[in-house]
């Protein structure tokens, strides 16, 4: 642990604590991001964001399963996950000058790490990376206690 890494936000620790629990049993990226996603969406400053955009309890239609799925082996990862997330978050949250990371930023952070899964998965809730990031930016800033 760097030691200018900014600390975790109340609701950040609690989405990134939740998700070590829930990322190793998905089989596939997509269900990473999927997981992330449902989250995200109940807990933190976030939650209201993706709501707004239409992220419900369950997706519209299911994202593209590939023709050779490993049925259910899972497929491996160069690194866990919930590390990699949660040092982008950082990332994110040095860059903006936060003195915490924030659940916005762990949700930034996923869409990073995750790419092309991560917008399968939002296709599939019928919205967009490009939707969600402009509500993210109209959101009222959640007050800090930096």
């Amino acid at each position: 642990m760097h030691t200018n890494m900014p600390g975790l936000a109340p609701d950040a620790a609690m989405v990134l604590g939740i998700a070590a629990t829930a990322i190793p049993f998905a089989r596939t990226p997509e269900e990473e991001a999927e997981r992330w996603l449902r989250v995200l969406r109940l807990h933190g400053d976030v939650a209201g964001v993706l709501q707004s955009v239409g992220i419900g309890e369950s997706p519209l239609q299911r994202p593209h399963k590939p023709v050779n799925s490993p049925g259910l082996a899972r497929e491996p990862r160069d690194s866990d996950a919930v590390e990699q997330v949660t040092g982008q978050a950082a990332r994110i949250a040095t860059e903006r000058g936060a003195a915490t990371v924030a659940s916005a930023d762990v949700l930034l952070a996923v869409m990073q790490v995750y790419g092309d899964s991560f917008d399968r998965v939002l296709r599939s809730y019928g919205t967009d990376r490009n939707e969600v990031l402009e509500r993210l930016d109209r959101a009222p800033a959640a007050p800090h206690h930096d």
